[in-house]
């Protein structure tokens, strides 16, 4: 270098008026050098990330403990998946670790086993995936199966999935190549009935067939619409890929109910009266689901039998909404209780409040998501008054209240000492 020039320390390039260099103690480095040493040294953070949360994998017992901080009931779905989820990611490491052996022919091969779940709408399935998502430190996207149709038609090919795969892992591919995903309403991509083979079914079981290579695992090329790294389109493998689909399933219930009563009626001297009843439990009805059942349903039996591990939700009772309203972490009670705290005012519900809370839930028939809005149009009116009260310090709902037979009231400090306590949580 001469005194009257400047070059990059890294690419030799002269210093000029369109290409300024950022001066250091002994050298000086150019832009183009400054986004390239990013790049490497992102490539060196997201290395470590893919490998770092599977270390310390935690057991299919601390799995559903954690699991029940944020999720009431569903004891059979949680131990399923917790398993499932375990027995994956145990594989992932195990194949990671000898990666680096010699290759063994007497090397046993252990295959994903993707997850279907079956129950109705508000029961959980959504919540399930997200958090065990969460909880192994993994990227997450939810797919919508409504959206997607067979390629070549308007709408979302499967393929956009891998592409939001992707931007949840920041462009990372191989910390994307070991996520979650979610297809949600998988249930809607039934084939259609006996009557419609004169058309095409482009987003049911066109959709089915365009899954089937995705879920079982295939290298994917995401096209001009993924991410691009240095002017090339990406390829993902799907292999390691944990796929959830979960539905409500509409319908299913009558082709349990058909096969569990299969034989039972008779006529005549053939009746037997004992045998009449019903032997199953309406709420846990799916948990008797065989994969012959789904194919009645209309999904195609390729379809099925990539999804090996299938678990049901059941429909929730008054009990269990009422526990989903108050003991998990973010309970719904106790979110409406720091809204109200922001405003200085305590919000106490008698339990006999929170009992006819679930039993409103129940009548509207979309399970637990009933409840938030049984308690926004029970606390509209409160919420709506309470900003511009100055003395407001304690509000209490009982059952007369959320039946409609009194209105919610708030109370102030200038009450009775043993109100003033009533209101204390």
């Amino acid at each position: 270098m001469t005194a009257n020039k400047t070059y990059c320390s890294f690419c030799s390039q002269q210093q000029t008026a369109d290409l300024p260099l950022i001066a250091g103690i002994d050298g000086h480095i150019c832009e183009d050098c400054v986004r390239l040493a990013s790049r490497v040294v992102a490539s060196w953070g997201r290395r470590r990330a893919a490998t770092k949360p599977f270390k310390r994998m935690p057991k299919p017992v601390e799995l559903k403990h954690k699991l029940d901080r944020y999720i009431v009931g569903q004891d059979l779905a949680k131990e399923t998946l917790s398993v499932a989820v375990y027995n994956h990611y145990k594989r992932l490491n195990m194949e990671s670790e000898s990666s680096a052996m010699t290759a063994d022919d007497d090397q046993v091969e252990i295959e994903k086993s993707n997850i279907l779940l079956l129950g109705p709408s508000g029961t959980g399935k959504t919540l399930l995936a997200g958090t065990l998502a969460r909880i192994v430190g993994v990227p997450f996207v939810i797919a919508d199966a409504t959206t997607l149709t067979q390629a070549g038609y308007v709408g979302e090919d499967v393929e956009s999935i891998l592409t939001r795969l992707l931007d949840s892992a920041d462009g990372n591919r191989e910390l994307a190549e070991w996520g979650i995903i979610y297809i949600d309403e998988i249930d809607k991509l039934a084939r259609s009935g006996e009557t419609s083979h004169g058309t095409r079914d482009v987003s049911g079981e066109g959709v089915q067939q365009a899954l089937l290579k995705l879920v079982e695992g295939s290298r994917v090329k995401l096209g001009s619409k993924g991410r691009k790294d240095n002017g090339d389109d990406q390829t993902m493998n799907t292999q390691n890929i944990l796929f959830i689909a979960g539905g409500a399933f509409e319908g299913l219930q009558a082709i349990l109910e058909k096969r569990f009563n299969r034989g039972k009626a008779g006529i005549g001297f053939h009746v037997d009266p004992s045998q009449t009843g019903e032997v199953y439990d309406r709420l846990r009805l799916f948990e008797e689901v065989q994969p012959e059942d789904l194919r009645h349903f209309g999904l195609i039996p390729e379809f099925i039998g990539r999804f090996p591990v299938i678990t049901a939700l059941h429909d929730l009772d008054e009990e269990a909404l009422v526990k989903i309203l108050t003991e998990p972490k973010n309970a719904l009670y106790r979110q409406y209780q720091k809204l109200f705290e922001f405003e200085g005012v305590t919000l106490e519900f008698t339990p006999d409040a929170l009992t006819a809370v679930a039993r409103s839930a129940i009548q509207r028939g979309t399970g637990a998501r009933g409840l938030r809005a049984v308690m926004e149009g029970l606390l509209r009116n409160v919420m709506f008054e309470m900003p511009s009260t100055d003395d407001a310090a304690c509000c209490k709902v009982g059952d007369v209240h959320v039946s409609g037979e009194e209105p919610i009231t708030l109370t102030t400090e200038i009450e009775t000492p043993s109100a003033q306590i009533s209101c204390k949580l």
